[in-house]
């Protein structure tokens, strides 16, 4: 997998990373929850230290759905550790780009480039690659910080390698954890 690194100060975006993707409760946790998070926290350690901006994306969804607005589901994954001075917003569709708040929030940052990741590899956070592409940012989504579940006969790792491989034919960089975080 080709890796390179960022030019310019591109801010952090985390997709709907909320309680009811880990604490399963309605259903259960997104693959390899756990493991997930920790990259996630490393990740916005690194983004802190090096002075990058950090947003976080909260699904609102439909009245009765765990992911709500108010339901217990809705909120940003505490054990994440998002700061108070890291804006969220909103989104009811997959896209967080479909958000215009979000779009000028990192035109705003001067950045050319994203870095992505978050949840649902297959639904908001491939939607919100396309949103970032069509929106004129470079997208570089980081290959070990996104999950799913099992689905129509497809693993999660299966989901989330295939996108993964379309992400790059599409011109996105992919980079690990690991290797973004050592610079």
């Amino acid at each position: 997998m080709f890796e390179r690194k960022q030019t310019d100060a591109a801010p952090v975006i985390v997709i709907d990373l909320q309680t009811g993707m880990f604490d399963g409760v309605v259903e259960p946790p997104v693959h390899d929850s756990a493991d997930l998070a920790a990259r996630v926290r490393a990740i916005l350690e690194w983004a802190r230290r090096t002075r990058r901006k950090i947003a976080f994306i909260r699904h609102d969804g439909p009245k009765g759905d765990s992911l709500a607005p108010g339901a217990p589901g809705w909120p940003v994954w505490p054990a994440l550790g998002q700061a108070e001075d890291e804006p969220t917003f909103a989104k009811s569709v997959a896209d967080a780009f479909s958000n215009a708040e979000l779009a000028r929030w990192v035109a705003d940052q001067g950045a050319g480039e994203v870095i992505l990741l978050g949840a649902q590899t297959d639904h908001c956070l491939a939607a919100t690659v396309k949103g970032a592409i069509k929106a004129g940012f470079k997208v570089t989504v980081v290959s070990d910080a996104h999950s799913t579940w099992d689905f129509g006969g497809e693993t999660a790792q299966e989901i989330i390698a295939r996108h993964n491989a379309d992400f790059a034919e599409a011109g996105v960089n992919l980079v690990t954890t690991r290797s973004l975080t050592e610079t």
